[in-house]
Formats: structure tokens, C-alpha cells, sequence
């Protein structure tokens, strides 16, 4: 399959067409507004056209935090043996409104191990609160939208003139797509790195330090940008350099220690709980022999069974392609990618590779890393990752208008 999506990419004409077009920046840009108004609208004719859809409240925790969950609200009721407990974005959501009213009472219902030091998303939605519930949920989409087209005009910044169509792969990226319809973390820690690696290169530090300290503070993924930045400033002796790209860890680790002084239980290693090397991956392969093997030919069910494959595929590939290329090009990049694609065939089952979603966000910030490293290495095949996250998008796009259903809820 490799092979034949690659020798599609050696057709000269096809690729001179498709530049061209993914070159257009205004061309891109419509088809962005086009993308994710469509996608927000799937979403919203299905629960009474509410914004808070996409917030994901769930009626276990909105009963626990009666007094910020909005009026009017859409909240998940869940399935059969399921309390109802949404998903992560209203998580976002409490932490915010806890931050808008100037308060660090942890909003009642959530863990602390992993979600308390998540604290750069809910920060920056936080001033959107003082004018009210609804203006967090607006906040929230003015933050993942704004953020994110502004890091596409500085990755395509970064570019030189032939590469900036690669600069497309990133605003059209189907996991940036899920992560705004949920509206998580996952696309605001990806620009805000982008948005401080544009700063790194144009050697304005000051807002390099901020806006990498507060994607470490958004999520932990930032690190596989900026740590193999730091070390690459060792290597090369470049040491005033070295210090700035430390300097990003100040704010994470002044709120860590201020975690530590909260929840005297709450460690960085808790996050090791979460991985399982290969059992996610075997336990997903599991999944699949079991609907083969039970010969269950309820469409629905299959479709959400195999959506997960063309990622296991994404794997398969992102992984031929570290052993390509120049080893003394793009070296930086080359390292992060293949730091993240370790932690997704480390992520384990129950908590990643069970549900397309979780899985799907593993693979956000490796988009911006292969550009980043295909701006430094001519000589990357990387065709068939492009093929295989245009497919996904595709059937992201098929899943959000077709396959999704109704799911039980209540207007708050």
C-alpha cells in the first residue's frame, strides 16, 4: 500500500497541481472556514444548535458544579453503565471559571494527577469568564481558532517560498480538526510551540520563554519541540541559547512546585500510569479479531471499530520514515517525532487506543514536526503520512455528518 501511495506522489504534474493549490494561502484559508464551520455545524443541529455541545459537559460533574455549569447548557447523560462523565473539555471549562473568579479551589469531581498541571489552556480562557458562563464557552473557541490560524501564518512564516504548501498540511490537520470539536488542549498547545519556535528563530527570547512555558503548562507533548531544541543548543556549544530554551521550564516547574504544596500526592509520575508498552496497540488488534471473528455486521459498530486502523497505518508510516532521509538534517525534529510516536505505541489501552479520540490527539503535534523537518531534509518520503492524514480527515468528516449519533443529554 506504501508503495503505491508513494509512485502517486512521483507523478510530477499531480504534485506541480497540488502545490499550487495547497501554495494559495487565501484558498487555504477559505477552506479552513469552510472545514470547521461545517464541522461545528454537524455537531450543533444535533443538540438544539447549543455551542455548549462541543464542551462536552457531562451530569455527573455538572451536578457537582451546579453554580458554574451555564443555564441552557447541553449536558451528556452517557450510556448504558456510563454516569454521564462527558469528556475532557469540561474539564477546561471548571478549571477556567475556578481561574475568572480569581479562586485556586479545585472544581469539585476531577482527579489532580494529570489535569492540575494543565493549567496554560484555562488560563488563557480564563479573562473571557469575567463577562460571564457563556463568554468561557465562547473563549474557548476564540482561543483554539485564534491561536491556531495565527501559528499557521507563523509556521508558513518559516517556510521558504517552495515548502510553504506544507504549511496547508497543518491548518487542514484532521487532529486539530478533533481536538476543536471537542475544544481540548491538544490544538492550543501545538500552536502556542509553534508561536514560540516562530519566536526562537527570530531570536526574540523573551516571548520564546513565555509562549513555551505556558504550551509545557497547556500540555506535556510541547516537550518534544523544545527538548530536543535544548539539546541540540548543547551540541552546539550554543550556550546563551541553551539557557533560553531552559528558561520555558520556569513557569511549568514554578506551578509544579505549587502543586506539590496543594496535593501533596500529585508527582509528575503519575502521568507513567497512563502508558502501556504495545498494550494498547495489542489490545486494539484484539478488538478487531473479536468483531472479524464474530461476524456482527452492524455497519456502525465496524465503522467505529476499523476508524482506529488508518492511525495503527499513520504509525506504520511515521515510523518508516525516521529511518529515512539525511541524518544530519532537521535532527531536532527528527528526535521529537520520533519521541511522540514512542508514546503512542507506549499508550495504553483502556486510556487511549480503545477510543478513536483519545488515540487520534496522540498524533496532533506530529504534523507541525514533520514540516518543521521536511523545511530541513529535501529528501523525506513522506507522501504516504500526507496520503494517510488527508484519508483521515476524510473520515473524520464522514463520521461527524453520518455515523455520530444523538447522544442522551438534557438542556441544563
Amino acid at each position: 500500500m506504501f508503495e503505491f501511495i508513494s509512485k502517486i506522489f512521483q507523478n510530477e504534474k499531480l504534485k506541480s497541481e497540488w502545490i499550487n493549490v495547497l501554495g494559495n494561502p487565501k484558498l487555504v484559508t477559505v477552506i479552513f472556514i469552510i472545514l470547521y464551520s461545517f464541522s461545528s455545524f454537524c455537531v450543533w443541529k444535533k443538540y438544539s444548535w447549543s455551542p455548549s455541545s462541543q464542551i462536552n459537559f457531562g451530569k455527573e460533574f455538572a451536578d457537582q458544579n451546579k453554580e458554574q455549569t451555564p443555564p441552557g447548557a447541553i449536558v451528556f447523560l452517557g450510556e448504558e453503565g456510563n454516569l454521564g462523565a462527558g469528556y475532557d473539555g469540561q474539564i477546561f471549562y471548571y478549571y477556567s471559571r475556578m481561574l475568572s473568579g480569581f479562586s485556586l479551589d479545585w472544581p469539585n469531581g476531577f482527579e489532580t494527577s494529570f489535569r492540575a498541571p494543565r493549567i496554560g489552556y484555562p488560563l488563557l480562557v480564563s479573562p473571557f469568564g469575567w463577562f460571564g458562563m457563556n463568554a468561557t464557552i465562547f473563549g474557548m473557541y476564540i482561543l483554539n481558532l485564534g491561536i491556531f490560524y495565527l501559528s499557521y501564518l507563523a509556521i508558513r512564516d518559516l517556510l521558504p517560498d517552495p515548502k510553504k504548501y506544507l504549511s496547508a498540511f497543518y491548518l487542514l490537520s484532521p487532529f486539530a480538526l478533533g481536538s476543536y470539536i471537542l475544544l481540548v488542549s491538544d490544538t492550543v498547545m501545538m500552536g502556542l510551540s509553534i508561536l514560540a519556535y516562530w519566536s526562537y528563530i527570530r531570536k526574540r527570547f523573551i516571548i520564546f520563554s513565555l509562549f513555551a512555558g505556558l504550551a509545557i503548562l497547556t500540555k506535556e507533548q510541547a516537550i518534544f519541540l523544545f527538548f530536543p531544541l535544548g539539546l541540540m543548543t548543547l551540541f552546539q556549544k550554543e550556550y546563551r541559547k541553551s539557557i533560553w530554551v531552559a528558561s520555558s521550564l520556569l513557569l511549568p516547574g514554578a506551578w509544579s512546585i505549587y502543586l506539590r504544596t496543594q496535593f501533596p500526592e500529585w508527582t509528575p509520575g503519575s502521568l507513567g500510569h497512563f502508558f502501556d508498552p504495545f498494550g494498547g496497540l495489542l489490545g486494539y488488534f484484539g478488538e478487531l479479531q473479536q468483531a472479524i471473528v464474530s461476524g456482527d455486521l452492524n455497519l456502525i459498530l465496524l465503522v467505529k471499530k476499523f476508524s482506529r486502523l488508518p492511525l495503527v497505518l499513520l504509525l506504520l508510516s511515521g515510523t518508516y520514515l525516521l529511518f529515512r532521509g539525511d541524518w544530519k538534517k532537521g535532527l531536532v525534529f527528527r528526535i521529537g517525532f520520533g519521541i511522540l510516536l514512542l508514546t503512542a505505541y507506549a499508550g495504553g489501552y483502556i486510556l487511549y487506543w480503545a477510543t478513536y479520540e483519545n488515540v487520534s490527539r496522540m498524533f496532533t503535534f506530529s504534523l507541525p514536526l514533520l514540516i518543521l523537518w521536511e523545511k530541513e531534509d529535501d529528501t523525506i518520503p513522506s507522501g504516504t503520512y500526507w496520503v494517510l492524514t488527508g484519508i483521515i480527515l476524510v473520515s473524520f468528516l464522514i463520521k461527524l455528518a453520518f455515523v455520530s449519533k444523538v447522544l442522551r443529554h438534557l438542556i441544563w
